[in-house]
């Protein structure tokens, strides 16, 4: 797992655990990154399942509950089997006007 930080931005890459090992660390340290926007980067990981990504539902509506923006990088899923809750894009870069998006969407009451 490969932490970056840019502006309020947490980047969290993960290369070899599993979704489940993932999900648990940040559970484990959700507190480091509870004020800002998390993208989980997923990109590097081959095997990937709809079922994998369904395991951040619950750390991802605890985030955006506190009004802070969670995106998932994978271009490996079909959005089409993911709840609706979940954000999936397949840049980073589409990830990061997904944040700037709903950072507008929040400074203007929506």
């Amino acid at each position: 797992m490969i932490f970056d930080k840019d502006g309020n931005i947490s980047i969290i890459t993960q290369e070899k655990a599993s979704i489940v090992e993932l999900v648990k660390k940040l559970q484990i340290i959700y507190s480091r990154f509870k004020n800002d926007n998390i993208i989980i980067n997923l990109t590097t990981l081959k095997p990937l399942s709809a079922e994998d990504v369904i395991e951040f539902l619950q750390i991802s509506n605890q985030h955006r509950k506190a009004k802070h923006s969670f995106v998932i990088v994978t271009d490996k899923i079909n959005s089409d089997h993911i709840p609706d809750e979940l954000i999936i894009v397949p840049t980073l870069q589409e990830a990061y006007d997904i944040i700037e998006m709903e950072e507008i969407e929040r400074d203007l009451g929506f």
